[in-house]
């Protein structure tokens, strides 16, 4: 399974900033970020996976605690197809992640990443938001900026109007 180490390998050779943080408690699922970190869930993001088609997923980037409705992602998508949330057992095979701690990073290449436009117009471009690394004891810090880059994810409306971060 992919951990906070490959995340840390991938971005030390593509000389991106980042940090790697120990969490003060171990979690479960990427909602808790926000908690653990006493941080806004506008700046603690959670990779929900989707089922569209047969065996096709895309990864949503959202705030912790959100849930975007199907017809958004269906929409930010581009697809008549009907979309699903795809069980924890095919998530963990395609991405190699743990499915409640999905990073935005090192998925498959041929995978769709949608990211909310709200996350985007809330955060300034060198605002560090933080997500999941496949493991309950770590997180990734990492400049929105950058991560939007690395994913390549489509911005769309997945969610409401957030907070301002600061």
């Amino acid at each position: 399974m992919k951990d906070a180490l490959a995340i840390h390998r991938s971005l030390l050779d593509l000389e991106i900033q980042h940090e790697i943080i120990r969490l003060p408690s171990v979690i479960s699922h990427a909602d808790e970020l926000p908690r653990v970190l006493g941080l806004a869930a506008n700046r603690c993001l959670v990779t929900r996976m989707y089922w569209f088609g047969r065996h096709d997923l895309v990864a949503a980037i959202v705030p912790a605690g959100t849930r975007p409705p199907y017809e958004a992602v269906r929409s930010g998508l581009g697809t008549p197809r009907l979309i699903r949330e795809a069980p924890s057992d095919a998530v963990n095979k395609i991405t190699d992640y743990v499915a409640e701690l999905v990073a935005p990073l090192l998925l498959p290449d041929r995978m769709p990443i949608l990211v909310d436009q709200e996350l985007m117009d809330v955060l300034d471009v060198d605002d560090v938001v933080y997500t999941a690394t496949g493991e309950g004891s770590t997180a990734l810090g990492i400049r929105s900026f950058d991560l939007w880059s690395l994913t390549g994810a489509k911005p769309c409306t997945l969610t409401g109007p957030l907070r301002s971060s600061a």
